[in-house]
């Protein structure tokens, strides 16, 4: 069996929750698409990556189903473990930094998939929604607090690969972040935070909470 590590990211204040994720930190042992999604597929966490130079933070991002050019969560965690200045994506150079408890990356709106960025009038009729049909990537989410920029939000990836809800969505987090023009402080799925800050020139911020699980 492939050596990985499995790390918890955007985990909520207590370090609970966080959105699983397998890191093969030797991408080498498995070269070929092929096979990382084969893995990926067996290990059945929204997203795997392959780190295929730990140095310069080349990465490689699959989910079950389908290999990613860009994704949030995994980056996000990717930089935690790996503790480099950038990773280096299909999609572009995602920047880093380490803050305290916060590990955040710089990435931009455009890399993530089109993502379908759903409101609702409170946060009770998102946490009452139930599981939608395939088909569709939903990010169904509605203010708690407005002007202070708090977001109950929830994640349905639509793909019917076992992965019903998505626990913590940094991609879909960058979207909304660019859709709304501010910083937020958002609650995903059963407990888990994500902060995200815009920057200059059309880059968002991105951070969250690491734990190492195994």
């Amino acid at each position: 069996m492939t050596d990985y590590d499995v790390l918890r990211v955007f985990c909520g204040p207590n370090g609970g929750y966080g959105n699983e994720l397998g890191v093969v930190r030797d991408g080498s042992v498995l070269p070929e698409r092929a096979d990382r999604q084969a893995l990926a597929g067996k290990l059945g966490f929204s997203e795997t990556v392959f780190v295929d130079d730990p140095e310069r933070g080349v990465i490689d991002i699959y989910t079950p189903t389908l290999r990613l050019p860009f994704a949030g969560h995994p980056c996000v965690g990717t930089a935690w473990l790996l503790d480099v200045p950038e990773l280096v994506t299909p999609a572009g150079v995602v920047g880093t930094r380490l803050d305290g408890e916060f590990t955040w990356i710089e990435a931009r709106a455009e890399w993530a998939p089109p993502r379908t960025l759903r409101q609702y009038g409170t946060a009770a009729e998102v946490d009452a929604l139930d599981v939608p049909p395939p088909g569709e990537w939903v990010y169904a989410w509605a203010w708690e607090d407005e002007a202070a920029g708090r977001v109950r939000a929830r994640a349905f990836p639509g793909r019917d690969d076992g992965i019903d809800e998505d626990e913590a969505t940094g991609a879909a987090a960058l979207l909304l972040t660019e859709r709304l023009g501010r910083a937020l402080n958002i609650v995903q799925g059963r407990g888990s935070q994500i902060l995200t800050a815009p920057q200059p020139h059309g880059w968002i911020e991105v951070g969250g909470r690491v734990f190492l699980e195994r």
